[in-house]
């Protein structure tokens, strides 16, 4: 077997190796949804994605003599660690074929590189924090994933853990019946009478986004988000630049009947974003380097639009102002958004991620009858 060597990734062929070796771990996996080829390379070009701005990255390739066996990413987040108040460094990206020898090769790349610039320990996997997709699948195989969740095979949990990293935090992903949720006879009476209760009284109003005024609506959300999550682990604050990517990204997705405000006199106060899973149709349309993206946007629609494959929404974003809490908004934005869902075809909903730890969100979620049927995991090592 040949000797294990690391190239950083510099050139744009660099980057196209990076960007495509995925199609070669999963070539043989039926869950795996393949990401559009150009959108992989716009996110880790350092010229396109706001990250940059306030973070050192560096992409490497392991390589046994021509052939690449594996990626993976090393960064500092000097926006997570002044706003956590941590020395820790991130890896993510990592993929690998089925070698332990190269799996152990590339994290200790990054656990390197990571110690090299002082850093307490490494955390991950990330792309590039939490505000993007992050966490290692640890339970939940059978299934692809949602839309912007990750997915990986089960042997990269022996291989991290082999490596000496340890849970630093779970992330849970819940499953729900769009049925239970729109009112039928399992929907708990409780939240039944939460909601009927709110619309009686009045004073918060649930609307859909306003499209037509998005950029604001854009800055709307920033506030809620940047202030509802400010508390969580993990958490960093989007900058304006990150949060106009983010609305780019997001806008040709969007379904307005899914994307709610709640606002108490004419103030947004909580906002909820729900996204058809376009993972279903993309898994079809089976996007790769080697096919025109005309070819694969077109089938991406035809199985979104036309054959109306898409079952599944996921709760990407469900916020509200902590001086606003604890008076059933959250109950307001399932109840509507079931409602809606349902009158499209969508028969299921994850609700994704949440934190372990975050009972005041999983709470109510559970109190539905929502299960946590898939697990991811953020890993860390002391170094």
């Amino acid at each position: 077997m040949n000797h294990l060597t690391t190239q950083t990734v510099e050139s744009i062929e660099d980057r196209r190796a990076f960007v495509s070796f995925p199609w070669r771990v999963y070539q043989d996996d039926p869950h795996w949804v393949p990401p559009l080829f150009s959108e992989r390379m716009l996110f880790i070009d350092p010229e396109h994605h706001p990250f940059f701005e306030h973070a050192e990255v560096d992409f490497f390739l392991a390589k046994r003599g021509d052939d690449v066996v594996g990626t993976i990413a090393a960064f500092t987040n000097y926006r997570h660690n002044e706003f956590q108040e941590e020395n820790i460094g991130f890896f993510g990206f990592f993929e690998v074929l089925d070698d332990s020898e190269a799996a152990k090769f590339l994290l200790e790349t990054a656990e390197n590189w990571v110690r090299e610039r002082g850093h307490d320990a490494i955390r991950g996997p990330a792309q590039y924090s939490t505000n993007e997709e992050c966490g290692l699948l640890v339970d939940g195989f059978d299934d692809p994933p949602r839309i912007l969740m990750t997915y990986n095979p089960p042997r990269y949990v022996d291989y991290i853990e082999g490596q000496g990293y340890q849970k630093a935090m779970d992330l849970h992903a819940y499953a729900q019946d769009t049925d239970i949720l729109a009112g039928g006879s399992k929907f708990p009476q409780k939240l039944v009478r939460v909601v009927k209760k709110i619309k009686e009284k009045g004073d918060i109003h649930i609307r859909k986004v306003d499209l037509k005024n998005y950029d604001l609506e854009v800055e709307r959300v920033k506030k809620i988000y940047n202030q509802s999550w400010a508390r969580n682990w993990g958490f960093v604050p989007m900058t304006d630049a990150e949060f106009v990517e983010l609305g780019k990204e997001l806008r040709p997705i969007l379904d307005p009947d899914l994307t709610l405000v709640a606002e108490i006199d004419g103030e947004p106060i909580g906002v909820s974003i729900t996204l058809p899973d376009l993972n279903q149709p993309l898994r079809l349309a089976y996007p790769s380097s080697k096919t025109p993206e005309w070819l694969t946007m077109l089938k991406l629609v035809w199985n979104w639009k036309i054959t109306r494959q898409v079952t599944w929404a996921r709760v990407l974003i469900l916020g509200v102002l902590p001086e606003h809490r604890m008076r059933g908004v959250d109950a307001l934005f399932y109840y509507e958004t079931a409602i809606a869902a349902l009158k499209k075809g969508i028969k299921h909903a994850e609700m994704s991620w949440i934190l372990e730890n975050n009972d005041a969100i999983s709470r109510p979620i559970r109190v539905m009858g929502g299960e946590i049927y898939k697990t991811y995991r953020f890993y860390e090592k002391a170094l």
